[in-house]
């Protein structure tokens, strides 16, 4: 093998993409794009990531309910050197995992960075959100792996840890770092639960930051022209690695831009920056361009120092700008021919989730419950469906009280269209959607207490039968959340499905949800029960990939979220957190995808 600058020539471009979500670990998936595409849709990491990170619809939640936040966000930059390394035949590919530790010594995991290809010193673009409070210790961990190598189209939050090689731990309290001049600290790896290792783990170096709070964000499409040519036997492989510059004088990237292949005349595509990324319009940027190398030795081909101010002028005066490369005589740069141009700059408004709520948008939700025979007969008291008489919840009551607590709360009129579905009904025929409430044409009830008490009278009414089929109360919600886009752009709806998991149409639901994916309607599904929900995960695109529908069509959004009841009962999660984890993202992606904007602001900014 030839090496060149310290880099391979001939490089490993037949391996097999192993994407990781929005994060990468093999060749094709470091190459791509992190941190500069389409902003957040809430302030959930954007691999959806940080079960402890801030979220608009959660804490609406509790603010309503006069429990006040007394934090501050605080968002947590990690990078590693000297990792241990791993890989027989390459470096190691690591990903860093931050916890919170409970009292009782458990730990929470808050997010995930993504994974850095071939690295034993990496600096991670993905943040780690993390609510900062003043009055109490916060114990915090970090776990760094070596993600191997064999997992295919799986998103780092879904990663088993278990499989992966654990490189070591780090420990501290948040307030040690937010106390720090700098808001920087190193620590010194370790084996698991603090224990020294004889061997040299490496470093791991964390920097807090507040988050800054604006809806403000710039788009950019940026390109070069004239770079040096790094490769022997090819043109380079450029990308931009685009980094902040912070009060200490160190940095912090931001986001990189995808791979261009084989080309001296890169254009990336659009990058979008939020002000939280780069502070302000005047806060230096280093930009630097590299040289893709799959070994992880990415050869600097320039860089150049510029604010966001300086690439707008750049791009208002239709001029390029100079990359340089340090000189080996000190104090001194070499400026090279290439150059680097903004061909397109433009600032725009990224409304949260709150700022629609909170100007007359509405979220109307629909309820359907499973009265399929999997579910045990209703007399007995095994059953799913079993009533208690001496009022104790069964499985689908309880799912209903906790889970309407929630979305009842975002209903404006509090009348939900509710559905059952797979039972036998009094007129002796089974039925896949049926009024739950028994009547032939109103199926709207009252509130969650008129859902409880339709539910009741429903097992009285209706048989337990089957087959599972989800696809029409699906299209049933669709008919509703369709018929309302000519008339009311602000309501988006949301179809809440109470299941226990065993579906026999998941051909015909993957249709349906296709065909749902265009108007504005997210489809929650509650797992009640210990059955196998491996098919529901399924239905929820998690692990990266759209639904495909029979015809080789794929859906335009992810619209489904998945919550077993058990993890909720278990403790791992709560039912607030479950059910509104994906919502704002999924309510965010349809109103920006048809430029819809909260009509206050739109006519505000319009006046100005």
């Amino acid at each position: 093998m030839i090496l060149v600058n310290g880099s391979s020539c001939f490089r490993e471009k037949e391996r097999k993409k192993e994407r990781m979500g929005n994060c990468f670990s093999d060749v094709e998936g470091g190459k791509q794009a992190v941190g500069g595409t389409q902003q957040r849709p809430n302030s959930i990491a954007a691999t959806n990531n940080n079960n402890g990170g801030h979220n608009d619809a959660v804490e609406f939640f509790f603010r309503s309910r006069g429990i006040q936040p007394l934090f501050t966000q605080i968002e947590l930059s990690l990078s590693a050197s000297n990792l241990l390394d791993r890989d027989i035949t390459s470096k190691s590919d690591p990903m860093a995992v931050v916890y919170a530790k409970k009292r009782d010594g458990k730990l929470e995991e808050l997010g995930r960075t993504e994974v850095v290809l071939n690295s034993l010193n990496p600096a991670w673009i993905e943040k780690v959100t993390v609510a900062f409070q003043f009055e109490i210790v916060q114990p915090l961990v970090f776990h760094v792996y070596d993600v191997d190598s064999k997992y295919h189209n799986v998103p780092v939050k879904t990663l088993k840890l278990n499989d992966q090689e654990f490189l070591g731990e780090a420990t501290c309290v948040l307030s040690e770092i937010v106390a720090k001049q700098t808001r920087s600290l190193t620590l010194n790896l370790n084996n698991k639960n603090g224990h020294t290792s004889l061997r040299n783990l490496g470093a791991l170096t964390i920097h807090a930051e507040e988050t800054v709070s604006s809806r403000s964000c710039v788009e950019m499409v940026v390109h070069c022209s004239h770079l040096d040519n790094k490769d022997l036997f090819s043109k380079s492989d450029p990308f931009l690695r685009i980094s902040r510059i912070v009060e200490s004088g160190g940095s912090v990237p931001i986001c990189k831009t995808e791979v261009v292949k084989d080309n001296l005349n890169p254009i990336w595509k659009p990058l979008c920056l939020s002000i939280q990324q780069f502070g302000s319009k005047d806060n230096p940027l280093i930009i630097e361009c590299f040289d893709f190398n799959s070994s992880g030795n990415h050869v600097l081909i320039g860089k150049l120092q510029k604010s966001v101010a300086d690439l707008e002028k750049l791009h208002i005066e239709r001029s390029g700008a100079n990359l340089t490369l340090p000189s080996p005589h000190h104090g001194h740069e070499k400026v090279l021919k290439g150059q680097l141009f903004v061909d397109q700059f433009c600032e725009k408004q990224q409304y949260s989730f709150l700022d629609y709520i909170s100007n007359g948008f509405e979220l109307n939700f629909m309820v359907a419950v499973d009265f399929t025979a999997s579910n045990g007969n209703p007399r007995n008291p095994n059953s799913l469906h079993y009533i208690d008489p001496f009022g104790r919840l069964n499985s689908y009551q309880q799912a209903i009280m906790e889970v309407g607590e929630v979305i009842q709360f975002y209903d404006s009129n509090r009348r939900f269209p509710a559905w059952g579905f797979g039972g036998r009904t009094i007129d002796g025929t089974t039925s896949h959607c049926f009024n739950l409430n028994g009547s032939a044409g109103a199926f709207e009830v009252e509130g969650v207490e008129g859902i409880m008490v339709a539910y009741a009278r429903a097992l009285h009414n209706v048989a337990l039968a089957g087959p599972t089929l989800f696809g029409p109360v699906i299209n049933a919600a669709a008919q509703i959340a369709g018929q309302s886009i000519s008339y009311n752009s602000s309501k988006y709806f949301v179809l809440l499905i109470i299941t226990d998991g065993v579906i026999t149409d998941l051909q015909e639901t993957k249709d349906a949800l296709v065909r749902a994916s265009d108007l504005p309607l997210s489809i929650l599904i509650v797992g009640v029960g210990g059955a196998d929900f491996r098919e529901m995960e399924v239905l929820d695109a998690d692990n990266g990939r759209r639904i495909e529908s029979s015809t080789g069509r794929v859906a335009t959004r992810d619209i489904v979220q998945f919550v077993p009841m058990r993890d909720v009962h278990s403790g791992q999660i709560s039912v607030v957190q479950a059910l509104l984890e994906e919502l704002p993202g999924q309510f965010l992606t349809y109103m920006r995808s048809r430029d819809i904007k909260p009509s206050p602001f739109y006519a505000a900014s319009t006046s100005a």
